[in-house]
This record gives C-alpha cells, sequence and structure tokens, in this order.
C-alpha cells in the first residue's frame, strides 16, 4: 500500500471510530429524502412546469434528473462516505486551500433555517385555524394583514407577530430534540417516522383532489404539452434549477448525512431512489395543486389564471379557499393538510441543522448537545427578525439571494474542486466498488463538463438580470441589505471559521501544514 493511501485510510478510519452511524440503509434513505423534501416542492415545481410548456416541461426535467440530480447525489454521497467528515473537514482533508467552501456550504441551511422555520411555524398556525375555519371567507387577506401584518417595506419592521413567534420557537424545540440524540437515536428515528407519514398523507390529499369538480382543468393546464418550449434553451435551464434547488445539493447536507454511512453502502442506488424518491413527491405535489386550483377556479366561476399563482399563498390563501368549499370531511382534512406541511417543514430542518452540526463537531471541542443549545437560541433569534411585520419581505430578499449567489455558486464551485481536484475518475472507481449498478464514463462526463457549464450560465445569466432590474421591486438599500450583504457574510464567515484551528484532536486536520491533506491527482490539477 502506497504512503498516500494509508493516509488517506486512516484518516477515514480515525474519524470513523467516533462517529455515529446509520442503524440502516432504510433509516438513512428515509432521513435523505426528507431532507430533500420541502415546502418549495408543493409551490415550485408546480409552476415551473405551468410556466415552462406543461407536460413537455417533464422531458428536461428528466434528463435534468438523469445528467445533474443523481450525478451530483452520487457525487455527494460518494465523498461524505469517503471522508467520513462533514463538509468543511472533508474538503480540508482533500486540501487544506478548500476547507472555505465546505463552511461556506454549511452556512447556506443555517442562514436558511432562521426564515425557513418561521414558514415552518406558520403551517403550526393554519393547523389550529383550520378546525374553525379562523381564515374566514377572504383567505388572502387574512393571511397578508391579520396573520402576518406585512409592512410597507423590508425597513420598516412593525410590530412582531406573538402567534408566529410562539410557534417558532416551537419548531425551534422539535429541531433541537431530535437533532441533540444524534444520527441513530434523533433523527433516524424521527425520519422513519415522518417521511412515510409524509408520503401517506400527500398520496391521499392527490387523490383527493383529483376527485374534485373541476380537478380536470387544473390538470391539463398542467399537463397538456407545449412542445414548441423545447426549442427555448431557458425551459432547459429552469429544468435544472428545478432539480438542482430541490434535491438540496451544494449545502452540505448530504454530504453530512453520508458521512455516517459504513464504507461499504451502495451510494449508486442510494442516490438514484433519493433522488426519483424526491421527483415522485414533486409530481405529487404537482397533481394536488394543481387539482385544487382547478377545484377552486371551477366553485368561484373565475379563470384559472386568476387563481394560478405562486409561492406561500398557494399552501395558506388558495387552499384555505379550497378547504372553505369542500363538500365534507373540510376541516379534518384543512387540519391533516396543514400537518403535513409541518412535517415536510421538520424533515428538512432537522438536515439543515444537522449540516452545520456535523461540520462543528469535526472541528471545536465540544458536545453535541450544548453545540445544539447555542445553535438553537442563536437560530430563534435570528427567527424572531422574520416573525416581525417585514419577515416576508427580508425572507423573500434573503432567499432569493442565498438561492442564486450562494447555492448555485457553491454547486458551481464543488463540481469543479470534486471533478478535477479530487478526480471524477478516481470517485468513480469508488463508489462502484461497492454498488450494484455501476456508473459509466458518462457520470465523469456530466460532473466535469455538463452541470458545471449548466451552473455556470445559471450564475451568469443570475447576475445579468439582478443588475438589469432590481430583484422584486425593491428598493437598493433593502437589496443591498438584506441581498448582496448577507450573501457577502456567509463567504466572510466561512474564511474566519477557516482560520479556526483543530480543536479535536482525533479527527484533527495537520492546519499548520500548508501541503496538501490528500495529494492531487497529478493529471488532474
Amino acid at each position: 500500500m502506497t504512503r498516500r493511501n494509508l493516509k488517506d485510510k486512516n484518516l477515514s478510519m480515525d474519524n470513523t471510530r467516533q462517529r455515529d452511524q446509520w442503524i440502516s440503509r432504510k433509516g438513512f434513505i428515509f432521513a435523505s429524502i426528507g431532507a430533500a423534501i420541502g415546502l418549495g416542492n408543493l409551490w415550485r415545481f408546480p409552476f415551473q412546469a405551468y410556466n415552462n410548456g406543461g407536460g413537455a416541461f417533464l422531458l428536461p426535467y428528466f434528463f435534468a434528473l438523469i445528467t445533474a440530480g443523481i450525478p451530483l447525489m452520487i457525487m455527494e454521497f460518494g465523498f461524505g462516505r469517503k471522508m467520513q467528515s462533514g463538509a468543511s473537514m472533508a474538503f480540508s482533508k482533500l486540501n487544506k486551500k478548500f476547507e472555505w467552501l465546505g463552511w461556506w456550504q454549511v452556512m447556506i441551511p443555517l442562514l436558511v433555517m432562521m426564515f425557513y422555520s418561521s414558514i415552518v411555524a406558520w403551517s403550526l398556525n393554519y393547523m389550529v385555524y383550520s378546525l374553525k375555519f379562523s381564515w374566514g371567507a377572504n383567505p388572502g387577506k387574512f393571511f397578508g394583514v391579520d396573520f402576518l401584518n406585512v409592512s410597507k417595506s423590508p425597513f420598516d419592521l412593525g410590530s412582531v407577530n406573538w402567534h408566529i413567534l410562539a410557534t417558532t420557537a416551537l419548531v425551534w424545540f422539535a429541531n433541537w430534540f431530535i437533532t441533540k440524540n444524534g444520527i441513530s437515536k434523533g433523527i433516524e428515528k424521527a425520519s422513519n417516522i415522518l417521511t412515510p407519514l409524509l408520503l401517506f398523507f400527500m398520496i391521499v390529499f392527490m387523490i383527493r383532489g383529483v376527485t374534485l369538480d373541476g380537478a380536470s382543468t387544473g390538470l391539463n393546464y398542467l399537463f397538456q404539452p407545449d412542445w414548441s418550449k423545447l426549442s427555448d434553451p431557458r425551459i432547459w435551464v429552469a429544468a435544472y434549477s428545478q432539480v438542482f434547488f430541490s434535491t438540496t445539493l451544494a449545502v452540505g447536507v448530504m454530504i453530512a448525512y453520508s458521512s455516517y454511512l459504513p464504507q461499504k453502502s451502495d451510494i449508486v442506488n442510494n442516490s438514484c431512489i433519493i433522488v426519483l424518491g424526491n421527483a415522485c413527491f414533486d409530481l405529487i405535489a404537482g397533481i394536488t395543486v394543481f387539482s385544487t386550483l382547478g377545484f377552486v377556479a371551477h366553485s368561484n366561476g373565475v379563470d384559472f389564471a386568476t387563481v394560478a399563482k405562486g409561492g406561500p399563498g398557494i399552501a395558506f390563501v388558495a387552499f384555505p379557499q379550497a378547504i372553505n368549499q369542500m363538500p365534507f370531511l373540510n376541516r379534518f382534512i384543512g387540519f391533516m393538510f396543514f400537518f403535513c406541511l409541518f412535517i415536510a417543514g421538520l424533515s428538512s430542518s432537522i438536515s439543515m441543522l444537522e449540516s452545520f452540526c456535523s461540520a462543528s463537531l469535526d472541528k471545536f471541542n465540544i458536545s453535541r448537545k450544548k453545540l445544539i443549545t447555542y445553535i438553537s437560541i442563536l437560530g430563534f433569534a435570528g427567527s424572531s427578525l422574520y416573525t416581525t411585520g417585514a419577515g416576508v419581505l427580508i425572507l423573500d430578499i434573503v432567499d432569493h439571494f442565498v438561492a442564486n449567489y450562494g447555492i448555485v455558486l457553491c454547486g458551481l464551485c464543488e463540481t469543479i474542486i470534486l471533478g478535477y481536484a479530487y478526480n471524477a475518475a478516481k470517485m468513480r472507481t469508488e463508489v462502484n466498488r461497492y454498488s450494484d449498478f455501476k456508473i459509466g464514463k458518462w457520470w465523469e462526463i456530466c460532473i466535469r463538463y455538463l452541470t458545471p457549464g449548466m451552473l455556470g450560465y445559471m450564475t451568469i445569466s443570475n447576475f445579468i438580470k439582478e443588475f438589469q432590474q432590481p430583484y422584486g421591486g425593491y428598493s437598493k438599500a433593502s437589496i443591498v441589505v438584506f441581498g448582496w450583504s448577507v450573501a457577502a457574510g456567509m463567504i466572510i464567515a466561512a474564511f474566519l471559521f477557516c482560520r479556526k484551528s483543530w480543536k479535536n484532536t482525533g479527527d484533527k486536520i495537520e492546519g499548520a501544514k500548508k501541503n496538501q491533506d490528500i495529494e492531487f491527482s497529478k493529471n488532474n490539477c
């Protein structure tokens, strides 16, 4: 055995001895699917399809799944399993110079969780509201005025919505309670309940949706193909964007989860199951949403286009309208629907918390429970901003900049570093070793050329659009304070964390060394 291979093996073995592991393959798959499935699936995929050729959108969507979703999932699972570390240590093991990327990645879910937990909290409130139809005859007015009390601008914080603040605290407590117990005793146990329950309820809602009057109208808008759209390159970019954002890639989550896998795990099969499972949820959500919108349009005697509007309004405006008009069991259906949203949000948020937690535990000498407690307290403090009257406006700006100038750029850097510095051919050999189905040369082409090309195009396109017109019509000051400053702040924080020395002696990276921890393949540097 060469010195390089021995060193690589020892790094993995030292880390494995101290790390928790998944008890079963089923638990890992349920947790990963739960991490990928989130509230955004409900209001992003249906309207991506609706606005991009209907049924014709499915062709570029499935092509993007095969050429980007599955390859990237294999790449992150293979990297995490090999390094047996969270994102920061994994990239530091590859080369100390790359540690910043791991910290940048895990900063994203930490930041996202601050506003995401407030959205999950909305569903808890609406669970109660559904029992008495508290939203009344005008759910739109109730949501914007009575519930969120939306202010006029992001700088006009207004007052704290105490009902949202209280339920946000409950969401953070649930995340703390699950995550503090680790992988096998916390996240896996919760995922074995939450993910099957979520899928069961979504199938029930889909069946109920397609049986409503007017459902066929909505489904026609969703699935009727406009084949002429396929010649527009923007449709293909939209498909890659949907796949990339809906699979929770490039934010350290999947690297963290796979770092708790045994070395002989089947990476290829697991990746395919998780990506395709998430895609199935996209389709189920699309059918559920559009059949319900068709029912709303039919019941109110209006054109479908008047109710077909994306975003959180789908869940908190359109569905309450539908629940008001359902013929029977509408209170029960409403309660279970918002309970389902809570499950989807919780399963995603625990993965976000674990992403940062895993990276921090690797580097700092601190107990898991203490770390999770600190993060939860500080995270809840950050979440309180999103419970004010300006919360939903700030959320909109932060989400836009984190997605387009955080996740996309992280994904671009990750594919380049792992495709070339780690060497895609080397990783292909490693993931094939214990996988029933083997990936071929096509996977290297996707990782080294196709996916970086698409992510690079998305990055350039986003920058051009941003400077042509400020996002969402917000003021330049709002964009700078809550957009560009947040995006830049994550990068600065990542480099500050890099400057800290490694405290965990068992997993210690030789931080003082400027040389590589694992040598590059010289032919691919």
